[in-house]
């Protein structure tokens, strides 16, 4: 049987087999918690809460500022004991944090509200329970749910995907969560598509994952007749087949334009790990306070999957995973084509956790940058269809409205181009550093416009 695939795209190794059969385990409860009060893209959250406030498991300590946000809960119960700038797992400036210490209660908060009956809720209760529950985009971006499911009123919203690709090597959260918990997912999905009044759902699933694909197939034949159509769609496996744009054009034909959000095609796309906790804000009134991580790579003694709360060190994930090998050359947080690498490991875990790697000297080799040699590979891989290459010598030179010109903001950084490049060149930190830029002229642009 043929696969729904794109454009370009590359075959890494993908490295899953030392987790993809593993259940998900449960981490262990922190001692002490840190949770930034920035997670998501947008405004960071204000607490509302002080040092020596008592805090129980579930109740609200961040409160959004804005409407691109989304509150942050407290992970465990016990004591505020500071609440103060620490180190991030993104790489960022250290960022406010509410730091609570154990009471080894992990008692929930006592206004959860239950809903037995959520899909015959409105569109706009399910939403408002969706925003207090600080729910994000779970595979990687944490883009606010609530602002993806409130697209502008004339803006027709007709189909729902759910991206089960999970496309990163070694990742292997989001094929679990399907594996294991697949009525989550689907009455996840339902939710979304309630709130945004559309018919057709879809769950896209790469061919790698055989066992997910029949998890979730069996889980639709529960379906009323009354419910939506929901179809599961196997792709090819193949990176970076999770991409937003890539999935839209696999499963609906439709090609997001140059600069446009899902949105302009009728399309909203959201993660299965995100659908699952959809479900359990709807349901069971549980805000965002954990998710399911893959913790592997060559340096890791015990691969696993594991459910950690936010908040968790990332030295206690590896300890409960039997500790790092000797030779670690590198940790990153997400997947190695777009994770972060960390210079420390005294950060916690956030909503936007997806992995945990320690890579050895073999997987984290480091090679000589040599000049490009024109051999075009990276505008064969590039799933966008842009030129790596040139867009990289602009960068290069401070050629920042020709890079603007040749579309460098429809870079994703998916890390393709770095992958097959012979001369290895360093790439995405070149479009990178050009798409800042041509931010920065673009403000700088629009300022002057308005003091005309």
């Amino acid at each position: 049987m043929e696969r729904s695939t794109f454009r370009g795209g590359i075959h890494p190794r993908y490295e899953k087999i030392q987790t993809n059969s593993k259940k998900i385990e449960h981490s262990n409860i922190p001692e002490i918690a840190v949770i930034p009060l920035a997670q998501h893209i947008g405004a960071a959250c204000s607490p509302c809460v002080e040092v020596g406030d008592t805090v129980k498991k579930g109740q609200k300590i961040g409160t959004p500022n804005g409407f691109v946000s989304s509150p942050i809960h407290a992970s465990i119960s016990g004591t505020v004991k500071a609440i103060e700038k620490r180190p991030h797992p993104l790489g960022r400036d250290d960022v406010v944090a509410v730091v609570i210490e154990s009471d080894g209660n992990d008692e929930w908060t006592g206004d959860l509200i239950e809903h037995e009956n959520y899909l015959d809720m409105s569109a706009d209760d399910l939403k408002k329970i969706i925003l207090e529950a600080g729910i994000v985009g779970k595979g990687g971006a944490t883009f606010p749910t609530h602002v993806k499911l409130s697209p502008p009123p004339n803006q027709e919203i007709h189909t729902v995907i759910l991206n089960g690709a999970e496309c990163e090597p070694y990742l292997s959260a989001d094929h679990r969560v399907m594996v294991e918990s697949p009525h989550d997912v689907v009455e996840g999905l339902k939710i979304v598509m309630k709130v945004l009044g559309v018919k057709d759902g879809y769950i896209g699933i790469e061919d790698n994952k055989p066992d997910a694909i029949k998890a979730i197939t069996a889980s639709l034949q529960d379906l009323r007749p009354a419910d939506t159509n929901i179809d599961v769609v196997v792709l090819e496996t193949k990176y970076p087949q999770g991409a937003e744009k890539q999935l839209i054009k696999v499963i609906t034909g439709n090609e997001v334009p140059s600069g446009g959000l899902p949105m302009a095609v009728g399309v909203v796309v959201q993660n299965v790990g995100t659908a699952a906790s959809i479900y359990e804000a709807a349901r069971y009134g549980r805000p965002l306070i954990d998710r399911v991580l893959t913790v592997s790579g060559l340096g890791i003694n015990e691969p696993k999957n594991l459910k950690a709360r936010i908040g968790t060190p990332f030295t206690q994930i590896i300890e409960e995973c039997g500790g790092l090998k000797s030779g670690v050359k590198k940790v990153i947080m997400g997947g190695p084509m777009m994770g972060m690498a960390q210079h420390t490991l005294n950060v916690p875990v956030i909503k936007g956790t997806s992995g945990l790697l320690a890579f050895t000297k073999s997987e984290a080799a480091s090679f000589a940058v040599r000049p490009c040699i024109r051999c075009g590979r990276c505008v064969e891989v590039c799933p966008m269809g842009l030129a790596p290459n040139v867009l990289g010598t602009y960068g290069e030179l401070y050629m920042f409205e020709e890079a603007s010109d040749a579309n460098v903001m429809d870079c994703m950084e998916c890390g393709s181009c770095v992958y097959i490049c012979p001369a290895k060149r360093p790439l995405v930190h070149l479009m990178r550093f050009t798409k800042r830029e041509v931010i920065v002229a673009r403000h700088k642009e629009k300022e002057k416009e308005e003091k005309k």
